[in-house]
Parts: C-alpha cells; sequence; structure tokens
C-alpha cells in the first residue's frame, strides 16, 4: 500500500517530536514537508537528514505556514496533523477549513501516539495557557523533592532555534552552557532559574534521547512544558497551572483544556491579584471537566530588589516576550510590582522602537505600553537592547525570570523583579506528591 503523504504544520516544537516519535520510522506516512508560524525565523530551514532517519535521506523542508494551502497541492498531501499551541479552538477549527477545503484531512495526535515512557517517576507542569505560572511552579517542585533528598533534573520544552544537529540533546547545569549552546533570551529564561539554583536542566530536539541521558543522572524526572502544550513524557503525576486573570481561557484554548482534563491537580495560581469572579470562574471550569482533580490555591508575591527605583518614577515595564505576544497577557509581574510600588506611570515604548521590535509590535498590536523581552536571534537581542536605551523613562522594570543586564547593556537604573509560588491553604504541591507517593 502506498505511503500517506503528510505535512506536519508546527512552530519548532511539538511539530518535531511528533514526527520523531510518530513518523521518522513510520512506513506508512511520508513527512512532505513541515510548516512553521508563531516563532521568527524558523522558516526556510531543513530538519537535517541526520535527525530524520532512513526515509529521509535529504532531510525534510521547512516552509512559511502562508504557503499552505499551495503546499498541500504542491506534494499531493492526503493528511495535516496540527502541531503547535496556545491558540484559541476558533483558531485550530479555521486551520482545519482551510486543510480540507485545499483536499486534505486534518488531524491531531493524543498523548497516547506522543507520550515517551520513562524509567523513573515523571512529574509533569502544564498550564493552560502561556504565563500562567509554570517556572515557579517548577521550582517549587525542585525544591520540595530536593530538600526530600532526591536528584530532580528538569527537562523543558523544545525551543531549537539553532543548529538542529547541534541542538538533538542540550545538558545545561552552568552559565557557561547557556553561552556555549548560544541560547536565545527565551530559552535562557527557562533555563537560568534552574541553573540559578544548582539545578540540571535538558532541552533539544530528540525527546526519546534527551529524556535517556536524564535518566541516567536523576532519580526523578520534572516535565518543565511550554506555551500550553501537554508532556511528551508519559507523567506519574500532572500538576497544570491555571490563570484567573484570563478566566475562561482554560475553556476555549488548545491544547490547554487538554492540559487541564489531564491533570491530577490543578493550581489556580495569581489569586492574590486577581478578582473574585475570575477565580471563582476558573474553579467552575475545572470541577466540569476534571472533578476529579485536586485544586491548590496559590499566589505569585513579587519582590523588587530595588525599590526606590520605582517609587514615583517614570519607569519602562520590560516582561516575558511570549506572555504578552501569543501569550495575549495585558501585564505581568513587571506591571504588578510597578503598580504596588506606586510608580508614576508606566511610559509606552512604542515610539522609540527599532526594527524587529517595531515588527513584534506591528504583529501583536494589543501589546500595550509594556516591552516584550525578544531576543531570538543576537540581531533581535540589539534591537531590544536599542529600544530600551533610547525610551525616556527614569527607570526600566525587569519583569522577566533572567537577569536582562547579564546579556544587554542597559543604559538606565534597573531594577529585578522576581517571584515564587505561594500556596495558600492546606493543599499543597507538597501534599499531593505526598499523596501520589512520589516522596
Amino acid at each position: 500500500m502506498a505511503r500517506k503523504n503528510v505535512l506536519i504544520m508546527g512552530a519548532a516544537g511539538r511539530d518535531f517530536h511528533n514526527f520523531n516519535v510518530y513518523f521518522r520510522d513510520n512506513k506508512d506516512y511520508n513527512v512532505v514537508a513541515f510548516t512553521a508560524t508563531q516563532i521568527p525565523n524558523i522558516e526556510g530551514r531543513t530538519y537535517p537528514k541526520q535527525l530524520a532517519g532512513k526515509f529521509y535521506p535529504n532531510g525534510i523542508k521547512i516552509y512559511e505556514e502562508k504557503e499552505l494551502e499551495s503546499l498541500i497541492k504542491k506534494f499531493k498531501v492526503d493528511e495535516v496533523f496540527f502541531s503547535y499551541s496556545d491558540v484559541p479552538f476558533e483558531y485550530v477549527m479555521t486551520k482545519a477549513s482551510i486543510v480540507n477545503t485545499a483536499g486534505a484531512t486534518f488531524s491531531l495526535l493524543g498523548a497516547a501516539q506522543t507520550e515517551v515512557k520513562s524509567t523513573k517517576p515523571v512529574i509533569a507542569v502544564l498550564a493552560v495557557r502561556t504565563g500562567c505560572g509554570k517556572s515557579q511552579t517548577s521550582r517549587k517542585i525542585v525544591e520540595i523533592l530536593t530538600k526530600a533528598g532526591k536528584k530532580v533534573v528538569a527537562i523543558r520544552h523544545p525551543m531549537p532555534y539553532g543548529d538542529l544537529v547541534k541542538q538533538k540533546v542540550q545538558r545545561f547545569a552552568t552559565y557557561a552552557d547557556l553561552k556555549k549552546h548560544k541560547c536565545t533570551i527565551e530559552e535562557i529564561e527557562e533555563y537560568e532559574p534552574h541553573i540559578a539554583r544548582g539545578g540540571v536542566i535538558y532541552s533539544g530536539v530528540d525527546y526519546e534521547a534527551i529524556l535517556r541521558e536524564a535518566e541516567k543522572e536523576a532519580d526523578i524526572i520534572l516535565w518543565d512544558g511550554g506555551n500550553n502544550d501537554y508532556s511528551f513524557y508519559k507523567a506519574d503525576v500532572t500538576f497544570t497551572v491555571a490563570d484567573p486573570h484570563r478566566p475562561g481561557h482554560e475553556m476555549k484554548y488548545y491544547p490547554g483544556n487538554t492540559s487541564l482534563r489531564l491533570a491530577d491537580a490543578v493550581i489556580i495560581n495569581k489569586i492574590d491579584t486577581a478578582d473574585v469572579t475570575g477565580i471563582n470562574i476558573v474553579r467552575d471550569n475545572i470541577r466540569k471537566v476534571n472533578p476529579k482533580a485536586t485544586i491548590i490555591e496559590a499566589a505569585s508575591p513579587v519582590t523588587v530588589e530595588h525599590p526606590e527605583m520605582i517609587r514615583g518614577k517614570r519607569v519602562l515595564v520590560v516582561e516575558d516576550g511570549p506572555t504578552l505576544t501569543h501569550g495575549e497577557m495585558k501585564y505581568g509581574a513587571g506591571v504588578v510590582a510597578a503598580q504596588k510600588l506606586g510608580a508614576k506611570e508606566l511610559v509606552d515604548p512604542r515610539p522609540y522602537t527599532v526594527k524587529s521590535i517595531t515588527a513584534t509590535y506591528q504583529k501583536y498590536p494589543n501589546i500595550g505600553t509594556l516591552l516584550p523581552a525578544m531576543g531570538y536571534s543576537a540581531a533581535q537581542l540589539k534591537d531590544l537592547e536599542t529600544t530600551i536605551n533610547n525610551t525616556k523613562c527614569d527607570a526600566v522594570v525587569i519583569g522577566t525570570p533572567i537577569d536582562l543586564g547579564r546579556y544587554i547593556k542597559i543604559k538606565k537604573p534597573s531594577t529585578r523583579v522576581k517571584y515564587d509560588l505561594q500556596e495558600i491553604g492546606a493543599i499543597t504541591v507538597e501534599t499531593v506528591l505526598r499523596e501520589k507517593k512520589i516522596i
């Protein structure tokens, strides 16, 4: 029987994983192309032959998603597999309609087809949207398990923006490793917090190969999810983080709703800064689709290194990039800190942007008066630096998870905002871990 011609729609993450675990050695399918969106500078590359396997001696080319319809016709595509995350249900079904109209079947692979099984216990940290608070949840879990005498190794959802062959398996244990692997700001934001606490974190492209390396030094594997994707590994316990600042999104975004339904415990985060109505909507929605899940209420209180730089000052707030762009958040920890400490004004950076940062606002016009910390390339990082230094303000408030000043030269007074998970009530992350016999 002839192999089915398949196209995989992605964003350099879930798409590569789905290919590796489901399609790479599958004699029933012929993957003719990837498409890419969400993340800049992915299209135009080739998924390399060294990773693509025996059926793909020339690798597989990656195209812009806007070419989808023509690619279906050009390659006589039978089936299109949607393989990226943090998008509304309406968006997914619009893509399905485009694919169907072009003559192909539209498909989504599920957890059973894509989860790799580990020889070690796996804890998965997921979310219903980007920017809910996975990072501080992961840090809390590592802290609890380390105190219990466990060696935890984190594995992060992929961000393969560079040389894919060299990025097959990446291990980060020191700041030097970040430089060695030429990490983008988006990668550093996820890896540095683990390194700063003496931890080890893996990432890359081939997630079965990554898992087998991590298992060699771990008692427990922590899956540190990205966007609102579900785990690449079969989890023994799954925590999913929800955000009452965006009530209802947990029911309307893919695959965040899948992550919600997979959860053993759902953390309603940021309740210290959300209104009661939003909290209740999220709680009711959890009960509708996953009534067996344990609900943990939590806050993410902020601390500021130099509060005097904010009080009564005109400040530029820099927040996590993906949270503001496709995450659609209107503010983050930097804004919370600025408002709490009585900033005189949040300065609008848009009159001062350059090049790729200007383009970011054009693509995501609802960002508003905040500056997303975009750094997918050295050139974009330089544009971010120029934009910050162009902006007329008294100080810069950095709400990203990293010390941005380590990577760009900020020629203004600046202060970092930090945040950690703080459970409220008797039901905590630790009680769930004990109940599940992880510790």
